[in-house]
This record gives structure tokens, C-alpha cells and sequence, in this order.
């Protein structure tokens, strides 16, 4: 049985700059004994932990050696058990492709209390960098997120084409650099246009960010011959990525 001082703050760190970190994350951070992070909550915002705090790394990034999840659940589950308060430290918002659902189920399972603490879900930050709101009456009147990437990294074989191909709605896609080539040519397939403004975030936030405003196409043949950066990007299509 675990003991009844040990918990688990799931903090969410936003776009990665520590000025867009909420006063609780900051709070959390400061009062850890642990700070299990992600590769994208490291660096400015991993500095808000107080000086007592064991940092560890578990970060997941496509192409490189990665914490198992399997791993990172005994991780939370053993030094909260051991009475210590367990900061899990994500990017972006937690509960937006952050595996956040099996390192909950891993704690109930263990009888471990635990608190989600909301971030700025990148999306939302790479829009405001951009200088564009995600919604307008009539010309994009549907917001929506989707991951580009399945288990294996590749294209997911089982989505909504026909909403994602929705010429009034803003789509938002995570983890897609290596496969919006593929999914662009899906988008088209099912009628988006393909002169649809389209943006890439790169490392938003961050001080080599870069926005780049082109079309779905044009977005798609980049990237093929590019290739996906090495740094943290989103991609953003519908009729308001177009403007400047």
C-alpha cells in the first residue's frame, strides 16, 4: 500500500517557455522531490524545480532510444509509494497526446492520489506566435487536433478523412513532419483544396522558433524533400493559417 504522504502533480509545461508556466506548475515544481521530464519540459523550465528535487529523464522522441512507458509508470508508482511528491512533467498540455491516460491508470491501479495541473497546449501557443486565432465565425468554425503519427511512427491508417478534409474547419496536427507528405495527398484526395494555407510551428516559443506559411501541397512537397526537422513542430492547416 502505498503511503498516504506520497503523490503524483502532473504539470504541464506548455510550449516550453518558463513565462507561459502557470503559478501552480511553478509551485509544484519548486516543492518537488521528483521531476520525472520529458525531452520538450526540459531546459528553462525544468530549472523552476527547487534544488532538492532528483531529476530524472523519460523523454519519448521519434528516431531516438526512448523511457518505455512500462518504465516510466514503475518509476511514478515507486518514489510516490516511497512518500515523496512525484512531479510528472510534460510538454505542451498533458492531456493532449501525452500518454497521460496510462500513467493515471498505473497510479489508480497502485492506490497513488494524484493532481493534473493544465498547461498551454502548444497549439494553442504556436497560434499566438503566429499571430492568428484558431476559429472565426463562419470561415473556420471547427477546431480540431490529430495525432500524424500511430504506434510505429507512421501515417494512422483509421482516420476521419472526410473531417479532416473539411475546408471550414482548423486543423491542428501533431507529430506529422514525417508523415503529412502521405497525408496531405489523403487531405486532396478527399477534397480539401490544395492550395489550403497551411503552417508549419517549429520550436515554438523557444528562440530558434521559425513559422512557415505555404500551402498544404506546398507544406507536403517540403517536407519530402527535407525532410521532418530536428526540432518539435506542428503543423496547422484551414483558411486562417494564411494570415500574415
Amino acid at each position: 500500500m502505498s503511503d498516504p504522504n506520497g503523490m503524483v502533480s502532473f504539470v504541464s509545461s506548455g510550449p516550453g517557455d518558463p513565462e507561459l508556466l502557470t503559478l501552480r506548475a511553478i509551485r509544484r515544481l519548486q516543492d518537488a522531490d521528483v521531476v520525472l521530464f520529458d525531452d520538450l519540459a526540459s531546459g528553462p523550465v525544468l530549472d523552476q524545480a527547487g534544488p532538492q528535487a532528483l531529476r530524472i529523464a523519460v523523454g519519448k522522441r521519434a528516431g531516438r532510444p526512448s523511457a518505455k512507458q512500462e518504465h516510466v509508470n514503475a518509476l511514478l508508482v515507486e518514489h510516490a509509494s516511497a512518500g515523496r511528491h512525484v512531479v510528472r512533467l510534460k510538454s505542451g498540455d498533458s492531456g493532449v497526446f501525452g500518454r497521460l491516460e496510462e500513467e493515471i491508470t498505473a497510479l489508480r491501479a497502485a492506490g497513488i492520489p494524484f493532481e493534473i495541473v493544465p498547461g498551454v497546449p502548444s497549439a494553442m501557443a504556436a497560434a499566438a506566435m503566429a499571430g492568428i486565432p484558431l476559429t472565426r465565425r463562419l470561415t473556420a468554425r471547427r477546431l480540431q487536433f490529430v495525432t500524424g503519427a500511430d504506434v510505429t511512427g507512421g501515417l494512422p491508417g483509421d482516420q476521419n478523412w472526410a473531417a479532416l478534409a473539411d475546408p471550414h474547419a482548423t486543423t491542428v496536427v501533431f507529430m506529422g513532419q514525417r508523415t503529412f507528405p502521405d497525408m496531405a495527398a489523403q487531405l486532396v484526395a478527399n477534397g480539401l483544396p490544395p492550395d489550403t494555407p497551411a503552417l508549419l510551428a517549429e520550436a515554438v516559443g523557444h528562440p530558434h522558433q521559425r513559422l512557415l506559411r505555404t500551402t498544404v501541397t506546398g507544406l507536403a512537397a517540403l517536407l519530402k524533400a527535407e525532410g521532418p526537422s530536428t526540432h518539435p513542430a506542428l503543423i496547422l492547416y484551414g483558411p486562417l493559417a494564411e494570415m500574415a
